[in-house]
Order: C-alpha cells, then structure tokens, then sequence
C-alpha cells in the first residue's frame, strides 16, 4: 500500500477557524480537524469494505489541508495510486457540463430556457407537446416524466456499439411515467442532449469545449474527457470488483480509451490534484476562480447553478444523520442543509469506480473522495464522516457506527426489496412452447435473439454484447441469467401475442438494483425468425 498525505501544517492536529461566505466570524464556533482523526476514518473504511484503492482530498479557506492516497491502480500489481492517478468520476461530470454551458449563457451563446429545438432541431421526445416545450434547463434537473435512468441501457454496460446520436434518437421512444415537469426521477440521457446542444451552440464537440472552456484556463490538466491512449497518459486507475474476498480488474480500458457517448453524463476522468483545484474554484471564485484577471464564470450563473429547481424526496437516513429540512437538485449539483449549513454535492457511479464532491460554501470548506472498487457503502459511510467531521455538533462516529447502520437496513428490508433465490433455476429447453424463439426488436434498444444455444435458448442483444445470457425457469417465472456475472441483476422475461405477434417485456430480478438497469422500459416486438 502506497500512501502520500499533504498536509497545511506539521502539527497532527489543526485547529480550522472557519468564516462562512456572509455573516461575522463570530457566527460560529471554532471547527478542529484532527488530521490523525481522517487518518482512522480512512483506514478504517479501507478495511471495511477491502478497497483496491483510494484518494480522499481536503480543502478549506482556500488550502488544501488533508490529501491522501492509498492502494493500487490494479490490485496486486504493485503499481500504487497517487493523487495524479486518473478516476472516473462518474456523475460528478454533471456539474462540469453545467458549468461548460453557464458559460456559454455567460458569452450570450444559449439561454436557459431556448427551447431545445432551437439548437437541436432535429431532438424529438415520446410527447410533442413536450419536444416543442423542453427547454435547455429541463435537460438538467431531473423532471422530464421519464422513469429513473430511462435509457440507460443505450450507455451501460459496456462496452457498447450505441452511439451519441441513438442516444440521442431513442429518447423519442421512451414513453414518460409521469407529467412533463411534475416530479424528479433521475436521468443520464438528456445531459447527453445537454452535451449536444453545448456543441451546437460553442461550435465544437462537446470533449473539445470541455478541454478549451473548463480544464484548460482552470488548470485542471489531468483532466480527460474524451479519447486518450492510455499509456501515454499514464496512472490510469482500473474499475475492480470484489470477488471472493478478493479485488479483481474487470471492464478494463484497452490501450485506447475512446470517446464514449455518455462523456457530458458520466464520462469525465480526473486526478485528485485536478478535483480539489474544482473543488477550490467554487469555494472561492475571487481567489482560484479568476482567469487572465476575469471571472471564470460570472455570480449570477453560480447562483444559478446553486439555486434548488427540483424538490428531490428527502430520505429518514438523511434527517437521521444530517438533520436536513430540504433537498433538491440544482443545474448539475444536488442542494440541502446539514445540521443547519448549506451543502452542495453530488456523488458519482460506475461499475467498479465510485466518487463524491461535498462542498460547505458556509464554512468554505469541502472534500473530495475516489474509489477504483466496488465502493457504494464505502463511500456513503466515509462522505457522511468527513461531512460530520466539519459539520456535526459532535463531530464523527467511527467507520463502524455508519456502516452497522446502512447493514441493519439491508437485513431489515421488507422482502418485496430483496432479490430472490434463483438457485432452483433451470435451464429453458429450445422446445418449450411457452417461449416463442426469433429476433426481437425494441425502438431504442434495437435487436435482441432468443434462439437455441448449445445450453438452452441463448438472449443475446445486437449492440450491447454484454448483454448475453441463457433463459431460466424459475418455477412459473423465466428470467435471463447474464453470461458475465459482474451484472448487477438478471431480468425476468414476459411474453404475450398481440395482433398475432409475439412481444416480450423485462424487469430487474433484483428490485433493489441500480435503475440504469431499465429493463422495464424495453418493448420488444418479433420481427423474424431466428437465421
């Protein structure tokens, strides 16, 4: 285990008088931030959860006062993490693109509220009335009546053969769940759109506005949004997952990382050393948000940016342990209080990479973690310690105090919330009658076989090749048991006739599974034969 920490000060302790952004310094008391006290937090979160690797950075009053690093970028190869180790950093990405397009509203290149079409004549949504009223900033708030992760299946898992521009064509086929602005459910699509309606108006791609607008007058230069080669770039940390007690590369990147067509969703990577220059930039715009004697982006698109424009339902855990009142998403960050001080976060998740960004305007204080492993407990327990430590009257419980919490919960879930038992399944004979085999075809997800495999009958999806499986029987129930095991979820299949036709639905087998596995949004119709 590699380990390097930089610190403001020698002293193990430091005693942080914290100002907020309005107000007398007497508005508060003194916040102590015990630097061995981080340590702890870190370790034992390493332990607990048996991370490849970690980075965790902290910023206040404008100083990076704690950094450390620990583990590998592939686990059992020697070669340690440092806080220029590239992350992805998943749906952190959002909040770059919506300051990629503030500051083309800046320049009077697009309005929050152009119609999409404007930019994007062609971009169609399931509802008309809906193409002609969404507007620039619907792309980004999360209230566009489509379910949770609609689409999503166009961008995970991968690798992939969608494109951008499927991407972008499906979106006309995913029917809404809900009325158009009536409540959030979270989505990765239309930052896509978002992407694109940046490119159309800066007049280049949006990896090249990201490069030219964000990273390079920022100095963010370990920063990569679109295709590099890998080894020339170097310090690549690689996704794992947790196999056996064991730490195991999967999903690896090739010697070429291409573009991917989720970049303005998800698609960013970054350094430590690049997220707290991000992270100093919006704690203190006068100081490092300053650009050849200019604001970078100017106070009313950083209030805009920070204003809550989608209640988001607030969670017992969340008025447990923060003690919130509120919570809602703004242009690309989410927004609520924390034991009465202002927080603006977001977290970020891909297969085997996870990440969070939490910033107290109030107390110009926030930190930064990244994790190459199967990391969701981690980080919720660490985030919510690090939050605690700046913010809690009582500062922060051990490691194990979170993580018992979030166990209890999984143990007490109701059984409508657990994945059942598919241990008894059986294998789907090619000639059972209930199973009408050929090539099906969804709108958006384009083609699927159900045809005999030497096993039984084989799913098998045209441009998600991942997507590969055998049918199961599960008592009276058929489901799809994926090739590749690191899937979140196997799907349960439906059939019925309609007109004469055969048409197949799906559903997650895990209810409790991420929700970029839509499976329920796919509608699939016999076209042909299997060849």
């Amino acid at each position: 285990m590699n380990i390097r920490r930089s610190l403001r000060a020698s002293a193990a302790l430091l005693v942080l008088c914290l100002v907020p952004l309005t107000g007398a310094a007497g508005d508060k008391p003194p916040i102590t931030l015990d630097a061995a006290a981080i340590d702890t937090l870190f370790d034992d979160t390493m332990a607990r959860y048996g991370l490849p690797g970690l980075a965790v950075g902290v910023v206040v009053d404008g100083e990076v006062v704690y950094q450390r690093t620990a583990g590998e970028l592939r686990a059992g190869e020697g070669e340690a993490i440092t806080s220029r180790s590239l992350f992805k950093v998943a749906s952190n990405t959002k909040a770059m693109t919506t300051a990629l397009l503030a500051r083309l509203v800046d320049r009077g290149l697009l309005a929050w509220d152009d119609p999409v079409v404007k930019h994007l004549p062609a971009f169609r949504m399931h509802d008309p009335w809906v193409t002609r009223e969404i507007q620039v900033r619907d792309l980004l708030i999360h209230n566009s009546g489509l379910g949770p992760g609609a689409g999503d299946l166009m961008l995970w898992p991968e690798p992939n053969h969608f494109t951008r521009e499927d991407v972008v064509a499906g979106l006309a086929h995913l029917k809404p769940l809900h009325s158009f602005r009536s409540r959030y459910a979270y989505d990765n699509t239309l930052y896509i759109v978002a992407g694109e309606v940046a490119a159309a108006a800066g007049g280049a791609s949006y990896e090249e506005l990201m490069e030219r607008e964000v990273f390079a007058p920022l100095g963010m230069s370990r920063c990569e949004a679109g295709a590099f080669d890998r080894d020339a770039v170097g310090d690549v940390a690689q996704p794992h997952r947790r196999v056996g007690g064991r730490n195991l590369v999967y999903r690896e990147d090739g010697a070429t990382v291409d573009t991917v067509p989720m970049a303005a969703a998800g698609g960013v990577r970054c350094s430590l050393d690049d997220m707290l220059v991000w992270t100093r930039m919006w704690l203190q715009p006068g100081q490092h948000g300053v650009v050849d004697g200019r604001p970078w982006l100017s106070d009313a698109r950083r209030r805009e940016l920070w204003t809550l424009h989608t209640p988001m339902p607030l969670g017992s855990r969340m008025r447990d342990w923060d003690g919130s009142r509120f919570y809602g998403y703004g242009y690309g960050w989410r927004l609520n209080d924390a034991h009465g001080r202002l927080k603006v976060s977001h977290t970020g998740t891909l297969s085997g990479m996870y990440s969070a960004l939490t910033l107290l305007p109030e107390l110009d204080a926030g930190f930064v973690m990244m994790t190459n492993g199967s990391g969701d407990g981690a980080r919720t327990v660490l985030v919510q310690a690090l939050s605690d430590l700046l913010v809690r009257p009582g500062g922060a419980r051990p490691v194990a105090w979170y993580a018992d919490v979030l166990q209890r919960e999984r143990d007490e879930a109701p059984p409508a919330r657990r994945a059942p038992d598919t241990s008894a399944r059986e294998a789907v004979s090619t000639g059972d009658p209930a199973i009408p085999t050929g090539v099906y075809r969804d709108p958006w997800f384009g083609d699927v076989r159900l045809c005999a495999h030497e096993r039984g009958v084989e799913f098998a999806s045209a441009k998600s090749p991942t997507l590969t499986g055998l049918l199961m029987r599960l008592d009276d129930r058929v489901f799809v048991d994926w090739f590749d095991d690191s899937i979140g979820t196997d799907a349960w299949v439906e059939f019925k006739v309609d007109d004469g036709r055969p048409r197949m639905t799906m559903a997650k087998v895990d209810p409790e599974a991420d929700f970029s596995y839509d499976f329920e949004d796919l509608a699939f119709e016999r076209v042909a034969p299997c060849p």
